[in-house]
């Protein structure tokens, strides 16, 4: 199960959640930072990731296109990093359960 994270979380998120999430990736370490949403859409469909994000546009994408990709949407304000670690730690057999099913296309964590 790997993630991408969208530009709006840390690039640190990849290496705090990698005993649970490995192979995820951030944005700007595939060189994606400055991407519009639609070719981050394409890249997480052709690698087989599962977005991350906390704005809705990919959201949005989702329900406009179904998966892949699946969509996990972090409907939170301003937060830490750390919040943003404990946050998918705690949610990681809904995130496990959107993966696994292939009628699920998003999760919206509040």
């Amino acid at each position: 199960m790997k993630l991408l994270f969208d530009e709006n979380l840390a690039p640190s998120l990849v290496l705090a959640l990698a005993d649970i999430f490995p192979q995820s990736e951030h944005v700007s370490r595939i060189e994606m930072g400055a991407a519009s949403d639609r070719e981050v859409w394409e890249y997480a469909r052709e690698h087989n990731y599962t977005l991350v994000s906390k704005d809705s546009d990919f959201h949005e994408l989702s329900l406009l296109y179904g998966s892949p990709p699946k969509v996990v949407w972090l409907r939170r304000g301003n937060c830490t990093t750390r919040q943003i670690e404990f946050i998918l730690r705690n949610r990681l057999e809904n995130i496990r359960s959107l993966v696994d099913n292939p009628e699920s296309t998003y999760l919206v964590i509040l």
